[in-house]
């Protein structure tokens, strides 16, 4: 079956960019993500933190 779906896709012109772009695309996600992250005030994570356990 995989032989099958190789053929048809070695058929397609071009289709050897979207492996490509799939990487890059979920590089830059997780690396932004991490900036983010790390870049997130603790004053504010603290906050975040103690809001499930407030009565308000």
């Amino acid at each position: 079956m995989f032989e099958q779906i190789k053929h048809n896709m070695e058929t397609i012109a071009g289709v050897e960019i979207y492996p490509i772009l799939s990487l890059l695309i979920f590089f830059f996600f997780f690396v932004g993500l991490g900036l983010w992250v790390v870049s997130y005030k603790k004053d504010k994570i603290d906050e975040l933190s103690q809001m499930p356990l407030d009565d308000n």
